[in-house]
């Protein structure tokens, strides 16, 4: 999709997978489903550094609000299919830092989150996140509005997994909408699935 991104945001090009993945952990560090698969922060880093190297960066669309936030979209829900450098890279990865049985979770959460994936056309918000020194600052609210804007322009639907209740409200307030919650894995905290009707 091509967005007209604002003055102060920035398209993320495929060499920019380290940043992507830098502010995204530090924003996703206290994530209560994150938290659960992984076990720590650590494990984070390494995961989003190879979604954003192997998928978002190469083949979604994404972009930073300078070094203080950063966004990661796809049309619909890109296969999770990444190289064999890349798949070694996040196996070894949850495998050093996360804890035991943390490479279970991951792939009972993957398909769980598949299953409940919408179907029809939309455009797949997977992560959007900023630094902890930008929260409260409208970081947020602006990663996320041309997104929206082009999607109420072009009549497409929006969909995102919310994985800490404490963000409701801010998807709420932005046209999301509840379509269910269900559990990221056996014993696992709820994830909300969440469907944005274009304006």
């Amino acid at each position: 999709m091509q967005i007209d991104l604002p003055d102060g945001l920035q398209h993320a090009g495929p060499t920019d997978w380290r940043k992507l993945a830098d502010i995204t952990a530090e924003a996703f560090a206290e994530d209560p489903v994150n938290l659960w698969l992984f076990g720590n922060p650590r494990t984070m880093k390494t995961v989003f550094s190879v979604l954003a190297r192997g998928i978002y960066a190469k083949h979604g669309f994404c972009y930073f609000a300078g070094d203080q936030g950063a966004a990661m979209w796809s049309e619909n829900e890109l296969p999770f299919e990444i190289g064999r450098w890349d798949t070694l890279s996040f196996a070894m990865g949850v495998s050093r830092y996360g804890t035991k049985g943390a490479m279970k979770r991951v792939q009972e959460a993957g398909a769980n989150m598949a299953r409940h994936h919408p179907k029809e056309p939309h455009y797949y918000l997977f992560t959007i996140g900023t630094r902890n020194a930008a929260r409260g600052q409208g970081v947020g609210k602006a990663l996320l509005a041309p997104v929206l804007k082009r999607c109420d322009e072009i009549g497409m639907p929006c969909y995102l997994e919310n994985s800490n209740p404490a963000n409701h409200g801010f998807y709420s307030a932005h046209g999301f909408e509840r379509l269910q919650v269900f559990p990221v894995g056996l014993g696992g905290p709820p994830m909300e699935a969440m469907w944005r009707t274009p304006r």
